[in-house]
């Protein structure tokens, strides 16, 4: 009876083996896909001509897309925890989500831990190294003055009319160069047009909402982390590395539940995007931005390495921060500076003043200026003015007129 026992449990635990490795295939699977179309946007169409080194550009294309497919698994490895947290708590006995255990998620960890290390100091150099051997070439616009830019384009449109009716119909290679140039302009006026006509939406709806959602968001953010702040300075707990919560599933890691766990996920996904945008924002990195149909594979390999070190950073730049409270699991909760108290809350303290500073830096008059102007509340502000200035305009003797 004993025998037969140590068999089962033996077999329940090949079983659960193979569909762990299943579920994490099917979903690095996924990830890679997404990563591979992604990365063909953007790379240059010139590299993909069938010569002596098309071999060394597949080999490097297919590392880069690896490594951009476990960025992605490692920025979404705590939104992946803490809905599934949420979701073994909602429904324990569930039969269709029993899949979804702690085994799985700790060995998501660990093959994010692993994955990223390999891929920042071993197939990242080697591709590098690899294609430079074979002798490869390695929100500012959100208030443009279209009108400005199709004025131009209009006056380059006619001035190619002019020199394509100007010309003799002998000069047959000049028309046909005059012509395809003139249809490129109209191409692009056209894009401009249809760019002008939505940007009035976009200028009364999405602008104003997307400014007002990154105040909230970053407000957010940094109410959080004075309360961890607070709370690293009364309740020793709280540091990332000293927490010791419940296993998946037995509590909720936030206050308010599956809304509190939300808020989490989508603060992290803002983290996540404010660190990117503020790397390619950096006057160094400026001209590392990849460009659609026209990066090169060493530019597509520096981008994936930088996207691969901030989102490895993530899980452990949330946990520190306290945005959430989901234990860092497997190698990333291993970091021996998470245990010393001056360092975290010296990282909180750094991150709440710059963030305040750059908050109030930002968001100046000109941005309040265009919410107003988008809301309509720019003419109230323009009425106020001009009775000020009418109480304060100085008369023909030099004196100020009073009310």
């Amino acid at each position: 009876m004993e025998g037969q026992d140590e068999v089962s449990a033996r077999e329940q635990h090949f079983h659960s083996q193979v569909r762990e490795s299943t579920i994490c295939f099917l979903l690095f699977a996924i990830l890679y896909i997404v990563s591979y179309f992604i990365i063909r946007r953007y790379k240059r169409k010139s590299d993909e001509q069938e010569d002596e080194d098309a071999v060394v550009n597949r080999i490097s294309l297919f590392l880069s897309t690896f490594t951009l497919a476990v960025s992605a698994g490692a920025v979404l490895l705590l939104p992946f925890s803490i809905i599934s947290n949420e979701i073994l708590l909602a429904f324990p006995q569930n039969y269709y989500i029993q899949w979804l255990n702690g085994s799985l998620i700790h060995g998501l960890w660990n093959l994010a831990s692993l994955f990223s290390n390999l891929c920042l100091f071993v197939l990242m150099p080697f591709a590098f190294f690899f294609l430079e051997s074979e002798g490869f070439a390695g929100l500012k616009k959100i208030l443009e003055d279209l009108d400005e830019q199709i004025y131009m384009i209009t006056l380059e449109e006619e001035a190619l009319q002019r020199r394509l009716h100007g010309l003799s119909s002998s000069v047959e290679y000049n028309v046909m160069e005059l012509e395809q140039e003139l249809e490129n302009v109209k191409t692009l006026k056209t894009k401009l047009e249809r760019r002008k006509k939505a940007s009035a939406w976009e200028r009364n709806l999405v602008y104003p909402a997307v400014m007002v959602l990154l105040l909230i968001e970053t407000s957010i953010s940094v109410l959080l982390v004075v309360c961890n702040i607070l709370c690293l300075l009364v309740d020793e707990t709280a540091m990332p590395k000293g927490t010791r919560g419940p296993g998946i599933g037995s509590a909720s890691l936030s206050t308010f539940g599956f809304v509190g766990a939300a808020l989490e996920i989508i603060l992290i996904f803002y983290l996540m995007v404010s660190s990117v945008v503020g790397f390619y924002s950096l006057r160094f990195f400026g001209n590392f931005t990849p460009k659609k149909d026209d990066t090169t594979m060493t530019k597509i390999i520096g981008n994936c390495v930088s996207i691969l070190v901030l989102s490895s950073a993530l899980p452990v730049m949330s946990r520190t921060l306290g945005i959430t409270r989901f234990d860092l699991l497997g190698d990333f909760g291993r970091f021996n500076w998470l245990g010393n108290f001056y360092i975290v809350l010296s990282y909180n303290l750094l991150f709440a003043i710059v963030t305040t500073l750059c908050l109030i830096r930002k968001f100046t008059s000109a941005v309040r200026e265009e919410l107003f102007k988008a809301l309509g509340l720019h003419k109230l502000h323009l009425s106020d003015t001009s009775r000020d200035s009418e109480t304060t305009k100085p008369s023909a003797n030099g004196h100020q007129k009073a009310l």
